[in-house]
């Protein structure tokens, strides 16, 4: 088993209010490493074509310690826990090793299927690209389990819309949106949702002082340029002690496309470390759009 180490530039551009890097931005540089890994430095020829002929089916993203804006590049190691007929799933660890240790920042899982763009359908894998992926293969403990439930109950009236614009430069080679875009987009309405709750009965609250903790997000159908805008469905699913969860969903229409669930932790700028929600922020989030039961 062999697993692929690349070493990611931080850019400027990457860093949030914070200072530390966005959670977006760490989705863009797992997909660095993944094309480094299959098309610049593959163990074997034969396996070009899974660098950028795929698509992510699903992205799961744990955020456990932030990290900021430095000259130095940050290290990313990968493998793949599974290989299936016509899907693989890969593993990541964001990560600087330090003389105490190794220090962690984010642990992510994508599941990834070959595509045929010209006939705009899934395809097997073939031998040579099992062969290649067969190199990197450490399985998992466990099988990856879905975490966000598609329920087709939704309340619209209790839900907060934001229209989504796609760019041009949203688009990939193959005219579909970029997976890590979605991330955007779904931060995009989450910050609007954020933004909306002082109208919701709770007043004024400063919720930007968030982090995210965890970030799931299952891709449906593709998302593609064009005039007319998207709609980002958020809603908040779960309130704690100090932190929160804020579902998602992007519709065509009444096609589902992508399904979200983020979880948001209450943050302290001053000590880098969790704190609890206020009663002020609880109120508001008690009060935000909600999924009915």
């Amino acid at each position: 088993m062999t697993r692929h180490r690349y070493q990611c530039p931080l850019r400027w551009a990457d860093m949030d209010q914070l200072g530390h890097v966005n959670n977006v931005a760490y989705v863009d540089y797992l997909q660095e490493a993944r094309v480094d890994m299959l098309r610049v430095h593959p163990p074997t020829p034969g396996g070009e074509a899974l660098a950028s002929g795929v698509v992510v089916v699903r992205q799961e993203v744990q955020y456990l310690s932030p990290l900021v804006f430095r000259q130095e590049p940050v290290g990313i190691e990968m493998w793949v826990t599974e290989v299936r007929a016509a899907a693989f799933t890969m593993a990541y660890e964001v990560y600087d090793d330090l003389p105490e240790g190794r220090r962690v920042y984010v642990r992510a899982r994508s599941v990834l299927t070959p595509y045929d763009f010209e006939r705009e359908r899934p395809r097997r894998l073939t031998a040579d690209e099992r062969h290649v992926l067969s190199r990197f293969v450490d399985p998992a403990p466990a099988p990856l389990t879905p975490t966000v439930a598609v329920d087709e109950t939704t309340a619209e009236e209790r839900q907060h819309r934001y229209r989504c614009a796609v760019r041009f430069s949203d688009v990939d080679a193959y005219r579909h949106v970029n997976n890590v875009t979605y991330f955007e987009y779904y931060q995009e309405a989450r910050i609007g949702l954020l933004a909306s709750l002082g109208r919701l009965g709770g007043g004024p609250a400063d919720l930007f002082g968030v982090v995210v903790a965890q970030a799931d997000v299952d891709y449906r159908r593709p998302m593609f340029f064009r005039e007319e805008a998207y709609a980002v469905e958020t809603w908040v699913s779960r309130v704690g002690g100090a932190s929160f969860v804020v579902d998602g969903q992007i519709l065509d229409g009444g096609e589902l496309l992508s399904r979200s669930r983020i979880a948001m932790v209450a943050f302290d700028p001053a000590t880098q470390r969790p704190r609890p929600l206020t009663d002020q922020q609880r109120a508001s989030l008690l009060g935000a759009p909600r999924r009915e039961p």
